[in-house]
């Protein structure tokens, strides 16, 4: 059994005057929520193989954010997660997925799409929290049966989905 860790980057401040959107750095409230998101992770014992990490500086930031409180395994870092789609999102986790479990520090609407498209099935109270939206700082946890490098669209099990405000 594997899973897939799909993290929605923390809540960034906007842009300023002459700063990309690429650029835009966590604010006081992303930062908080980051740090409690790892602190889930760990409380659960979440732990992923390997994470692959969108090179925005938001979802950098949330990485440093969730490295302090739980461990994140081996990163990597893809402009891709910043500027796919998530059929774009899926080839990336499956062209990693024999490393085992991955964390996916990405953007929406991406990572509503995935997580909305892999999870056939899941618990109740997860799917209905999805349903609601895909908040920053929000934690899909998705289990299959095969490895992800052989992870497909509706193949999934929708097993938690954690949000800042659900602790």
């Amino acid at each position: 059994m594997k899973r897939l860790y799909l993290l929605r980057h923390a809540k960034a401040g906007w842009a300023m005057p002459g700063i990309r959107d690429f650029d835009r750095p966590l604010d006081e409230v992303g930062r908080a929520d980051a740090e409690a998101t790892g602190m889930a992770m760990a409380a659960a014992g979440y732990v992923p193989d390997l994470t692959l990490c969108s090179n925005a500086l938001r979802a950098r930031e949330t990485l440093e954010g969730i490295a302090g409180n739980a461990d994140i395994g081996r990163v990597l870092f893809f402009d891709q997660l910043y500027t796919e789609d998530a059929t774009g999102y899926l080839a990336l986790i499956r062209e990693h997925g024999s490393f085992g479990s991955l964390l996916v520090i990405g953007h929406n609407p991406m990572m509503e799409d995935l997580a909305m498209a892999v999870a056939g099935d899941g618990e109740q109270e997860a799917r209905d929290a999805l349903a609601s939206g895909f908040p920053t700082s929000g934690l899909a946890v998705v289990r299959f049966d095969d490895g992800l490098d052989e992870a497909t669209t509706g193949t999934g099990y929708l097993e938690a989905f954690l949000t800042p405000a659900a602790g």
